[in-house]
């Protein structure tokens, strides 16, 4: 069947409303294009919960600083349905900024301590317009469940706090960071990078692999130690900063001392592209 595009929220409600009265569920896999494997590999994910899935489809203009990339964030909606097409996407919801921020709106959600920290000291204004698009893309759609990457492993768990805080009926499931074969995560900012930045960008993804394992088997007092190592290998190995590499509790993104399952995250640049990854620590 041909994938519905749908650009206003009474289009959106029609159809999800339609599924709904033939006793089928809805999965939400929200995007803002630029689609690759990674994204459909959530919707892969949904489709184990979901008997139709919606794709959304929105350069979120709330997340990205005046210094930002967001006029020339990748965008190319004919190539994201062509790359949908295959799939068992039933929807791309794509609406218009004013559909999303009609004149006169004037309400952010803000999200408290696991949105504090990591991402936020760089980006101070990101998961203030995360939790705004997200609600309301949840509200909009009314899914039985929405998938999220973890790749952005904060703002999933900033994702699922919201959700769970407004009582929005919705679950929320974090699907694999899908990679390249040399290991870098996914990510539509890949394409910024020239062939010698691709290069070092994969050792990212090596470093916080060598860096977990190392964690898992050093003592507790380490830890410090070896988060410095880590930042201080990647920039002899090319990135010119490293805005953190910390390692948290994989719920609450708290300090840890790994007496319960953790997670190593990290971020950081090489030329005009800032990467982010993660990987799970194992508990002691």
């Amino acid at each position: 069947m041909p994938i519905e595009l749908v650009r206003t929220v009474e289009e959106l409600r029609t159809q999800v409303g339609a599924w709904r009265k033939a006793g089928q569920r809805v999965g939400l896999i929200p995007t803002m294009g630029a689609l690759h494997r990674g994204h459909l590999s959530l919707i892969d994910k949904a489709a184990e919960s979901a008997d139709r899935i919606v794709v959304s489809i929105f350069v979120n203009p709330q997340q990205f600083a005046p210094h930002e990339d967001f006029d020339t964030y990748p965008r190319g909606e004919r190539q994201d349905l062509e790359t949908l097409a295959p799939t068992p996407t039933a929807a791309v919801y794509a609406p218009s900024g004013a559909t999303m921020y009609p004149e006169g709106f004037d309400t952010t959600v803000s999200v408290g301590s696991v949105a504090l920290g990591l991402e936020s000291d760089a980006r101070p204004h990101f998961f203030a317009g995360v939790a705004t698009v997200v609600s309301k893309l949840l509200i909009q759609c009314a899914p039985d469940c929405a998938v999220f990457g973890e790749k952005d492993y904060q703002q999933l768990q900033v994702i699922k706090r919201m959700t769970a805080d407004l009582d929005l009926p919705t679950t929320i499931i974090g699907a694999p960071t899908l990679r390249e074969e040399d290991g870098l995560a996914m990510s539509s900012r890949n394409a910024y990078l020239s062939t010698p930045e691709r290069k070092t960008a994969a050792l990212l993804n090596k470093v916080l692999f060598e860096t977990a394992d190392r964690l898992t088997a050093s003592a507790h007092e380490n830890h410090k130690t070896l988060l410095t190592d880590a930042a201080s290998r990647l920039l002899e190995s090319g990135f010119d900063k490293v805005d953190y590499v910390e390692l948290r509790d994989a719920a609450s993104l708290q300090a840890t001392d790994l007496a319960g399952p953790g997670r190593l995250l990290a971020a950081a640049h090489i030329g005009k592209t800032r990467l982010i990854d993660n990987v799970a620590v194992q508990a002691k």
